[in-house]
């Protein structure tokens, strides 16, 4: 990614920024907790659990930077994907070892950006159970600090206007947890070291989830 690219991608982000902003509270009532926890500038990596497809947007309008965030390859389809790419998202195939997402993932932090990954790679529980190795790799090779982030409520029940969203007007949390890094300040980026730090991943990533739910009652 050139400089221009760059500077493209994160005006890009920031009209996104704008935009979630603006869907996110005008549709629903997001309570966000402990915003001033992501660092004001500087990389960093946002782990969001993933529990619905309002995720993505919902930290997108409520976090304090722009986001740039790893979306599968299948969202990006018809207007979708000038869409996305204008808003600096970052098409990523899930199925194969995805260079060119990986390239442009690690330019973003490069350039001292905000890198928003579901780590659990999919749509699911948004527990943490099962984490992927590819917030390690990039909290690894990059060095910069990972945020937990727990959003509760996107789930709990459908709405009646459309049965695929929340009901609007419904209260959505967001909860930022405190910045890690995932490393053992070894340096170290081998096979090894990517799954210790996985595992002390999971292990911080949901113990800021149990902490979230406690904090927030759901």
């Amino acid at each position: 990614m050139t400089g221009t690219d760059a500077a493209a991608s994160e005006r890009g982000a920031a009209v996104g920024r704008r935009i979630g902003i603006g869907l996110m509270y005008g549709l629903w009532r997001p309570r966000v907790l402990g915003a001033w926890r992501v660092p004001p500038t500087g990389p960093v990596i946002l782990a969001v659990n993933h529990a619905h497809n309002l995720d993505g947007p919902m930290l997108m309008g409520t976090a304090p930077r722009p986001v740039h965030f790893l979306i599968k390859k299948e969202a990006f389809i018809g207007p979708l994907d000038p869409f996305l790419r204008g808003i600096g998202q970052l098409k990523v195939d899930r199925s194969i070892a995805d260079r060119g997402a990986v390239t442009s993932a690690l330019a973003v932090l490069e350039q001292g950006g905000v890198l928003g990954i579901f780590p659990e790679g999919t749509r699911g529980e948004g527990d943490f159970a099962a984490l992927r190795g590819g917030l390690a790799y990039f909290a690894l090779r990059s060095g910069a600090p990972v945020v937990p982030v727990a959003v509760l409520g996107s789930a709990d029940r459908p709405g009646r206007v459309i049965r695929a969203l929340p009901p609007l007007r419904s209260r959505v949390d967001v909860v930022f947890g405190d910045p890690f890094t995932a490393g053992d300040g070894s340096g170290r980026r081998t096979r090894k070291a990517l799954d210790e730090a996985t595992v002390r991943l999971q292990e911080r990533l949901a113990g800021h989830l149990t902490e979230a739910r406690r904090l927030t009652g759901r």
